[in-house]
């Protein structure tokens, strides 16, 4: 937690080891639907929520501001209001 300014997070959730989290992020509860579980390694945005019985997979990545209700797979990014997956560009192997 580089900054440690205004984050909340569920006393039940589960989150990995060496996450990185920013300012202002919200790990907590949606209705009845449980609480996050966040793999190991995962980098978590500035003002990004993440609510609800979601998984988050290892490695992946949220994007500032984020909403996320769904599932993250792992290595995946997500971003956007509500968060959705983005696709890495293909790499494209060109002869030197």
């Amino acid at each position: 937690m580089p900054h440690p300014n205004g984050i909340v997070i569920h006393p039940n959730a589960i989150i990995g080891p060496n996450c990185l989290i920013f300012q202002q992020v919200t790990i907590g509860a949606r209705g009845k639907a449980g609480v996050p579980k966040i793999g190991g390694h995962v980098d978590i945005g500035a003002g990004a929520k993440i609510l609800g019985g979601v998984t988050i997979g290892d490695h992946a990545r949220i994007g500032a501001n984020a909403v996320v209700l769904d599932d993250i797979g792992e290595s995946q990014t997500a971003v956007g209001i509500p968060a959705k997956t983005i696709v890495k560009p293909m790499q494209i192997d060109v002869p030197l």
